[in-house]
């Protein structure tokens, strides 16, 4: 708007009236446009010139203090209307089910709060029910959030490191374990992208989601694999 209203002044410098009007464009956005006034001429093409460029100026500033993006995964259910430990400001929360992906803008705000907007809703989101997704390229954040979940385990804790791993070997837990409780542990085969939660155990295994299936995974069968 602020682009608009230089127009108009710099319209009425060179003598000219004008009105604004506005149309949403299909983005939904607003779009301003001016209509002059009858028999109105502009000759001065250096002035138009001087407008273009500080109006050029000004959406490069506001493009370059838009908050950086990052995304997070929602580790516990929250409902912020029964949950939100302001309830007089519980509408203005973003509610989200384990494994939901959210885009957030900027860090956290004195109370410990996210702006972020998933699944076509926009809010805050307490930072202590969301772990970030270290991920800078942007094709792969497009591709997570369009994919929308990821696996979570709700018995883990609010500094939950996600991780992506991939496995080197085939693991059958009932043929190599060497644990008594094998059926605690995921078959696997070499290939298997399992994403991992929170560090290793003192007995070298991980707990892993494999397709929705989840269990222990021993480290030494696995590597990193890097979300970029």
């Amino acid at each position: 708007m602020c682009t608009t209203r230089n127009a108009v002044k710099f319209y009425a410098n060179l003598g000219c009236s004008c009105s604004v009007q506005s149309v949403l464009v299909p983005t939904g956005h607003p779009f301003s446009f001016l209509t002059l006034s009858p028999g109105c001429v502009i000759t001065q093409k250096e002035d138009i010139r001087q407008w273009e460029l500080e109006t050029a100026s000004q959406v490069s500033s506001q493009v370059s203090q838009e908050p950086p993006v990052r995304l997070f995964v929602a580790l516990f259910p929250y409902n912020p209307a029964a949950m939100s430990p302001n309830p007089e400001t519980a509408a203005e929360e973003l509610p989200f089910v384990p494994g939901q992906i959210i885009k957030v803008f900027g860090d956290k705000d004195d109370d410990g709060f996210y702006h972020g907007e998933s699944g076509g809703l926009s809010g805050v989101v307490p930072s202590n029910m969301v772990s970030e997704i270290p991920v800078d390229d942007d094709y792969l954040k497009h591709q997570l959030m369009q994919q929308g979940f990821l696996p979570v385990d709700l018995t883990c804790t609010d500094d939950l490191v996600v991780r992506r791993m991939v496995a080197i070997f085939e693991y059958d837990p009932w043929e190599s374990s060497p644990n008594m409780d094998s059926d605690a542990e995921l078959a696997f085969r070499a290939g298997d992208i399992i994403y991992v939660f929170g560090e290793m155990d003192e007995d070298g295994f991980y707990y892993g989601d494999l397709h929705g299936l989840r269990g222990l995974v021993p480290s030494n069968y696995l590597e990193p694999l890097p979300w970029e």
